[in-house]
C-alpha cells in the first residue's frame, strides 16, 4: 500500500511536470517569435540606416544648397537611439530565451529522474503484488477482498501486536533471569551456603511453604475484603446520589415550609394576606399619584403587613407611617381607603364613600389636594360624604346636611333631602 501510494504521488508529480513543460514550450515558442521579430526589426533598422545614410548624403548635399544653416546631427542621434533601443530589446529577448531553455532542460532532467523512480516503484509494486498474491494462495485466500474480510479489526490487531511485543519482552526478560539464575546456581553449587542434611532442609522448606500458603490465604482474604469494601463504596455512592436527589426534592418542601409551615397557619395567612395587601398598595399608589407626587407606599421588609412611605421630596427617604404628620397621614389613609374600595368594586360596585373628620388636621394645600381628589371621584359617579366641622369645607361643598341643636338635648337635620316626620 505504501508503494502504491508513493507510485500515485510520483505519477501526480509527473503530470504536474508535463503540464509545466508544455507551458514552458509554449513560452519558448513565444520568446523565439519575439526574438525573430526583434531580429527582423533590427535588420529593417539597419536597412533603414543604410538607406537613410544614402539619403543623408543626398540631403546633406541638398541641405547645403537649401538649408545651409541647419545641423544634421539631431537626425543621426535619433536614429542611433532607435538602433540602441532595438539592440537592448534583442538582448533582453535573447536573455529570456536562454533562461527558458535552461529551465526546460532542468525540467526535462527532473522528468527523466521521476520517470526512472516511477519505473522502479512500479517494478517494486509488481514484485510485492506477486509476493502478496503468493502469500494469499499459501494461506488459502482467494483474493485481497477475502483477506480483508477475514482480517481482524485494526484495534484488535494493534492489541495483539502490543501483546506480542509484551510477550517477547517478557520472554527476553525471563531468558535473562534464567541465565542469571543458572549462573547463580553454578556459583552457589561451587560455594554452598550450608552443610545441613537435605532432609532437614526439605522439612524446613515444607514448614516455610505452609507459612507462605497461610500468608497467601490471608492475602486472598484481605483482597476479598478490599473487593467487598469497593462494592460497599460503590453502593454508598449510589445511595449518596439518591440522598442528593432527595435533598433537591426537599428544597421545594422547605420553601413551602418557610411560607406556610407554622403549626397555627400564621405564615400562610400572612403570605396570602400579603398578596392581597400588595394589590391594595398598588391601587392605593395609583390614587396617591393623582393626589401628590411626593409619596409612594411600599411594604415593610421585616413586617409584610405593615407600610412604609417613600418621600420623594427628601431624596427618596423611606419613612415609617408612625412619624407622618396629621395631614400626611390623612392623605395616605384616603389613598388606602380609595384603593380598598377599588378592590371591593371588582366583585361589588361601591358607589358611596363616607369620610368622618380628619380634615381638621390638614393644612391648606393638603385640604385642596383631598377635595380635588374627592371631586374627581364624584365625577366618576361615586357618592362622597364628608363629616366635618371645618369651615373651609362648608364653603367648598354646596350640598350640605347640617346638624342643629335643639333644646332639651335634641338635635335636628337640616338640608337637601331632609324633612320632618310627623309624630
Amino acid at each position: 500500500k505504501a508503494l502504491k501510494l508513493h507510485y500515485n504521488e510520483q505519477l501526480s508529480a509527473k503530470q504536474t511536470l508535463d503540464t509545466t513543460l508544455s507551458n514552458l514550450a509554449i513560452q519558448l515558442k513565444s520568446n523565439q517569435s519575439q526574438l525573430d521579430e526583434g531580429q527582423q526589426a533590427l535588420n529593417l533598422l539597419n536597412q533603414q540606416i543604410e538607406g537613410r545614410s544614402a539619403q543623408l548624403d543626398l540631403l546633406i548635399t541638398q541641405r547645403k544648397v537649401l538649408f545651409a544653416d541647419k545641423n544634421p546631427d539631431d537626425e543621426e542621434k535619433h536614429l542611433r537611439a532607435l538602433v540602441d533601443g532595438a539592440k537592448t530589446h534583442l538582448y533582453e529577448t535573447q536573455r529570456q530565451h536562454d533562461a527558458t531553455e535552461q529551465l526546460v532542460k532542468q525540467l526535462i532532467d527532473k522528468q527523466q529522474t521521476i520517470q526512472q523512480q516511477l519505473s522502479t516503484a512500479q517494478q517494486t509494486l509488481e514484485e510485492h503484488e506477486i509476493a502478496f498474491n503468493q502469500k494469499l494462495l499459501e494461506h488459502n485466500f482467494v483474493d485481497e477482498a477475502s483477506f480483508k474480510q477475514a482480517r481482524l479489526p485494526r484495534s484488535e490487531r494493534d492489541a495483539l501486536t502490543e501483546q506480542q511485543q509484551k510477550i517477547i519482552n517478557d520472554l527476553q526478560r525471563s531468558q535473562s533471569l534464567l541465565s542469571q539464575s543458572q549462573s547463580l546456581l553454578t556459583q552457589k553449587l561451587a560455594t554452598p551456603l550450608t552443610t545441613e542434611i537435605r532432609e532437614d532442609l526439605i522439612s524446613r522448606q515444607q514448614h516455610l511453604q505452609s507459612l507462605m500458603n497461610a500468608l497467601s490465604e490471608q492475602i486472598g482474604a484481605i483482597k476479598q475484603q478490599l473487593a467487598n469494601n469497593e462494592k460497599r463504596k460503590s453502593d454508598n455512592q449510589a445511595q449518596q446520589a439518591a440522598i442528593e436527589a432527595q435533598k433537591e426534592n426537599l428544597q421545594v418542601w422547605l420553601q413551602l415550609y418557610k411560607l406556610i409551615g407554622s403549626a397555627d397557619g400564621k405564615k400562610y395567612r400572612t403570605f396570602a394576606q400579603g398578596l392581597t395587601f400588595q394589590i391594595m398598595v398598588s391601587h392605593a399608589n395609583a390614587k396617591l399619584q393623582k393626589m401628590s407626587d411626593r409619596y409612594l407606599l411600599i411594604r415593610d421588609e421585616d413586617s409584610p403587613l405593615e407600610l412604609n412611605v417613600i418621600d420623594n421630596y427628601q431624596g427618596g427617604e423611606i419613612r415609617s407611617t408612625k412619624n407622618l404628620s396629621g395631614g400626611e397621614g390623612f392623605i395616605i389613609s384616603l389613598a388606602l381607603a380609595l384603593g380598598l374600595s377599588q378592590m371591593a368594586s371588582q366583585n361589588i360596585r361601591v358607589d358611596s364613600l363616607f369620610l368622618d373628620e380628619g380634615f381638621g388636621t390638614l393644612d391648606e394645600d393638603s385640604l385642596d389636594i383631598a377635595l380635588d381628589t374627592l371631586t374627581s371621584l364624584q365625577q366618576e359617579g361615586k357618592l362622597i360624604g364628608v363629616i366635618s366641622h371645618v369651615q373651609a369645607l362648608k364653603e367648598r361643598i354646596l350640598t350640605q346636611i347640617k346638624v342643629e341643636k335643639l333644646s332639651g338635648g335634641h338635635s335636628q337635620l337640616v338640608g337637601t333631602g331632609c324633612s320632618k316626620i310627623a309624630g
